[in-house]
């Protein structure tokens, strides 16, 4: 299978573009970088969090206490901006042909699935190797539930929680909770939710105490201590 040559800019060109491309040799050669990391990632001790964090840090570029539990896959990483405080457990995968954009004090739980790239329809287009990606943005304060999936071109409110084993496929407003497959909208994040957890249960007195303490104001919705691994 060979391609037309006379391309005005070259794949990698067009990926950033957001145009169809092809994965050829210059493509996969910058992801080699990715692929080192983490695999140095993947294989550090688990214990060691300033390590991890180094890693992270050279991986994406530049991280203000963000954390990852590996494993973790991508592929370039340099796709990757995150705000402050995000935090990824474990198995996460981020297929970052688009840029993935990722908000302050983000939560991400295991085995999600943030996929900006795609291909084409039709099988005869698409046996081309023609691919896209289409950009991912994750507001702040946004907490993913596990074996959640997101796909191109989706954005995510700030304030939102999408629920576990949601395939989110459009945009989901702030201040909601979402989930399902595909993934809708269930209910609106209000005051009413400030001091409940799983399923609508009620936060007991003296944990009340202490989160009215550490956000240090009512109408300060995300106010943290340092975690442990920052």
């Amino acid at each position: 299978m060979e391609s037309a040559k006379n391309y005005s800019i070259d794949h990698r060109e067009r990926r950033d573009s957001g145009l169809v491309y092809i994965s050829d040799d210059m493509v996969m050669e910058e992801q080699k970088r990715a692929r080192r990391l983490t695999q140095r990632l993947n294989t550090v001790d688990r214990s060691d969090f300033e390590e991890i964090k180094r890693i992270v840090k050279e991986l994406l570029g530049k991280s203000d206490g963000t954390f990852i539990n590996p494993p973790f896959y991508c592929d370039y990483g340099t796709h990757i901006e995150v705000g402050k405080n995000v935090f990824v457990n474990y198995n996460c995968t981020i297929i970052d042909v688009g840029m993935v954009r990722i908000g302050d004090n983000v939560q991400i739980a295991p085995n999600v699935a943030i996929y900006t790239a795609g291909h084409p329809m039709h099988p005869a287009t698409r046996n081309t190797l023609y691919e896209y990606g289409i950009d991912i943005t994750i507001g702040n304060n946004v907490w993913i539930g596990g074996n959640s999936v997101i796909l191109p071109g989706v954005t995510i409110g700030d304030n939102a929680v999408i629920g576990a084993g949601s395939v989110v496929t459009k945009d989901v407003p702030a201040w909601t909770m979402a989930a399902g497959n595909p993934c809708r909208v269930i209910s609106k994040i209000t005051e009413d939710d400030r001091m409940r957890h799983y399923a609508g249960r009620i936060i007991d007195e003296e944990a009340q105490k202490d989160i009215l303490c550490i956000q240090g104001e009512r109408d300060d919705p995300v106010k943290f201590p340092t975690a442990p691994w920052q």
